[in-house]
C-alpha cells in the first residue's frame, strides 16, 4: 500500500470519529462567522465615516478587530472543550480559566483603544487638548489597573492581600520616589488648574523658562523655546514658581516715548492732538482700552511726549506691522507740522564773548 493510501485511510477514519466532525464543525463556523463579521464592519464604517459624530466613529473603528478576536476566542475555547471532555475535569477548568482571562484582556484591549479614538476625535474637533488628554490617561490607567485585579482574583491571587500589601508599601515607595510623586501631583494640578495648555506661550520671571507648550506629561512638561530646543520642565516646579501666560492676553501694549527738538516746543499741542486723532481712527487700535498721548517730560536734548495705546490683535507678527506702520505716521504727523525728531546734541553757552584772532607765522617757528 503507497503512502499515499495511506494516508487517505488514516483520513477517512478520523473523519468518521464524531468528535473529529463536532471539532471541525466549530472551527469552520468560526472562522466563517469572523468573515461575515468582517464584511459587515466594513460597510458599517463606510456608512459612519459620513456622520458627524465621534462616539460611533471612535466606537466602530475600535470594536471591528475585538469582536473578530473573541469569535476566535469563543469558538476554540469550545472546540477545546470538547477535547478535553474525553481528557480530565482540570483540563476543562484550565480552559474556562483561560477563555475568561481571554476576555478580559479583550474588553480591556477595546475600552483602551475606544478612549484613544475618543481622545483623538475630541482633540480634531477642537476641544481643549489638555483636558481630554488628562482625562483619558487617567481612563486609560483605571482600567489597566481594574484588569490587573481582576486578572489575579481569577489566577486565585487575594486581592485583599495585594491590596494591604499596597498599603504598607505605598508608604515605604512615597518616602523613596518623593520626587516622582511630586511631579506627578505637579501635573495633576496643572490639568485641574489649567493655568497654561499645550500650544500656550508661557514664560516665568523667576527661571529661564519661555517658549511653547508642547506636551504636558504626568512627570514632565515639554517646552519649545523660541530658538527651537526643547526644554524639559519637572512638573513639581511649576508650584514654587511664578508664571506668565502672554497666549491668554487680550491685546498688545504700543509704550513709546518720541521726542522732538526744543526749538520745536511750540508745536507739541498740535502734534499731540494729531497723534491722538490718528491713532483714534485707526482700525487696529481697541478704542475701549487706555489711550495716552501727552506732553510727557523736558528731557536733556528733546521734549518729549508719550504714546500709550493697545491693539485688537494679540497677534506677535501682525502687532509688530501694527506698530511699525502707527510709528511711521507719527514721525510723518511730526514733519507735517514742521518739527524734527531730536537726537542727542550739546549746547555751549559762553558767558563773555569770545574771540579767535590768528597771527602770522614767524620765520622758523609755528605761528603764536
Amino acid at each position: 500500500m503507497s503512502y499515499f493510501e495511506t494516508w487517505f485511510n488514516e483520513l477517512r477514519i478520523w473523519a468518521q470519529d464524531p468528535l473529529v466532525v463536532q471539532v471541525f464543525f466549530v472551527v469552520f463556523s468560526t472562522a466563517l462567522a469572523s468573515y461575515f463579521l468582517h464584511r459587515v464592519m466594513s460597510v458599517i464604517n463606510r456608512r459612519a465615516e459620513a456622520s458627524q459624530s465621534v462616539w460611533d466613529d471612535a466606537f466602530l473603528r475600535t470594536v471591528s478587530k475585538p469582536s473578530q478576536w473573541l469569535i476566535w476566542v469563543m469558538g476554540l475555547s469550545v472546540a477545546a472543550e470538547l477535547i478535553a471532555e474525553h481528557q480530565s475535569q482540570s483540563q476543562l477548568e484550565m480552559i474556562a480559566t483561560l477563555r475568561y482571562l481571554a476576555l478580559i484582556v479583550l474588553i480591556t484591549l477595546f475600552v483602551i483603544r475606544m478612549a484613544k479614538e475618543i481622545e483623538k476625535g475630541y482633540i480634531a474637533s477642537g476641544g481643549d487638548e489638555t483636558t481630554v488628554t488628562a482625562i483619558a490617561k487617567l481612563a486609560r490607567i483605571s482600567i489597566v489597573i481594574t484588569a490587573v485585579l481582576m486578572v489575579m482574583q481569577s489566577l486565585g491571587v487575594s486581592i485583599s492581600g495585594v491590596l494591604a500589601f499596597g498599603g504598607i508599601g505605598g508608604i515605604a515607595v512615597g518616602f523613596a520616589a518623593k520626587d516622582l510623586l511630586a511631579n506627578f501631583f505637579g501635573g495633576l494640578v496643572i490639568y485641574m488648574d489649567r493655568p497654561f495648555k499645550v500650544g500656550d506661550w508661557i514664560r516665568s520671571p523667576d527661571r529661564d523658562i519661555e517658549g511653547t507648550v508642547v506636551k504636558i506629561g504626568w512627570r514632565l512638561t515639554e517646552i519649545r523655546t523660541f530658538d527651537q530646543r526643547p526644554l524639559y520642565v519637572p512638573n513639581s516646579a511649576f508650584s514654587t514658581i511664578a508664571l506668565e501666560n502672554p497666549s491668554r492676553m487680550l491685546n498688545r501694549r504700543i509704550y513709546e516715548t518720541i521726542g522732538i527738538r526744543y526749538d520745536d516746543i511750540q508745536e507739541m499741542n498740535a502734534i499731540v492732538a494729531a497723534v491722538k486723532a490718528m491713532l483714534q481712527a485707526h482700525p487696529a487700535i481697541a478704542q475701549d482700552k487706555t489711550m495716552i498721548v501727552n506732553f510727557n517730560a523736558f528731557n536733556a536734548s528733546s521734549v518729549d511726549f508719550m504714546v500709550y495705546t493697545f491693539t485688537k490683535t494679540t497677534n506677535w507678527v501682525e502687532f509688530h506691522e501694527i506698530k511699525q506702520a502707527i510709528l511711521l505716521e507719527i514721525a510723518g504727523i511730526i514733519r507735517d507740522h514742521g518739527a524734527e525728531i531730536a537726537y542727542p546734541t550739546q549746547t555751549l553757552h559762553f558767558a563773555e564773548p569770545v574771540g579767535i584772532s590768528a597771527s602770522e607765522p614767524t620765520e622758523g617757528g609755528p605761528a603764536k
